[in-house]
């Protein structure tokens, strides 16, 4: 199977559901996927600048966006496949950050025929657990009032919260992002919350983990870090270019758990770069 050249938007129908998603470009393919307080619009800035060399493809994970499925086991990695099948593209470049990094990664050991090279921000190793110390008593205090606001299903401060922590920094003052980024995190993070959560879904994990099978992903990686991100992000990249042979990590020292919207320029020049010296897959 091979790229074609179209711009499109529409549902891709998986087992139990219906991924929204849109492509825009030509040339070898690149799957965007999102971070767990977002949806496919965070990539609003990365979009464009990728589409000139290569074929786009962003979607709504399953609870996210404007994506749809019902109650019980689904799996984030088939939905993936089951996209690549639906617009006809047998191999790509994955680009995956927080959740949607995990994502990508696993994807990338579980099909590796299909996945070409991933970019992995700010995200984390499936099995993988970070020592207690990494994180601040800041972050520990986030944690405990994110956890009472889900039980209160008070999801206006679930969203607040997420800002807070994930597009300020856990190491930074609230309110250093950019508002327009903040508004914008917050809007996603409260239509997830409010209109797209299906209670009841069971995302179901790689077995084995990825953590126990780095040494198998010998595709390019490019992982970037938010230096005021979490530790634990930092940490998760260092243990995976341990374990893995063709790991390469990015230090952006004035962002947070979202570069690609907090710094785009940056950002999609950094991965243009790295898409460009592969060549084509």
């Amino acid at each position: 199977m091979t790229a074609q050249a179209h711009n499109d938007e529409g549902f891709c129908e998986v087992a139990g559901g219906s991924l929204y998603y849109q492509t825009a470009g030509s040339g070898p393919a690149v799957v965007l996927i999102h971070a767990g307080i977002a949806d496919q619009r965070m990539w609003d800035e990365q979009v464009p600048a990728l589409a000139e060399r290569y074929r786009v493809v962003r979607f709504d994970c399953r609870g996210f966006g404007r994506t749809r499925s019902e109650p019980g086991p689904c799996s984030n990695r088939a939905d993936v496949a089951a996209l690549l099948d639906h617009l006809e593209i047998g191999r790509a470049a994955l680009v995956g950050c927080s959740r949607g990094g995990m994502i990508a990664l696993d994807f990338a050991l579980e099909r590796p025929e299909r996945a070409a090279a991933l970019v992995w921000v700010c995200s984390g190793v499936g099995g993988w657990e970070p020592p207690d110390e990494l994180f601040t008593p800041e972050e520990h205090a986030l944690f405990t009032a994110m956890e009472q606001a889900e039980a209160a299903r008070d999801h206006a401060r679930v969203a607040e919260l997420d800002v807070r922590l994930w597009v300020d920094g856990p190491r930074a003052p609230e309110g250093r992002a950019a508002a327009e980024v903040r508004r914008k995190v917050y809007e996603m993070a409260l239509n997830n919350y409010t209109t797209a959560m299906v209670e009841g879904l069971e995302p179901q994990p790689l077995d084995p983990p990825a953590a126990g099978r780095l040494t198998k992903l010998i595709l390019p990686v490019l992982a970037i870090v938010g230096d005021l991100d979490s530790a634990y992000t930092a940490a998760a990249a260092n243990a995976m270019a341990l374990g893995a042979p063709n790991v390469r990590i990015l230090h952006y020292p004035d962002c947070a758990h979202l570069p690609n919207m907090e710094q785009p320029e940056r950002f999609n020049a950094d991965v243009r770069a790295f898409l460009d010296s592969l060549g084509a897959w």
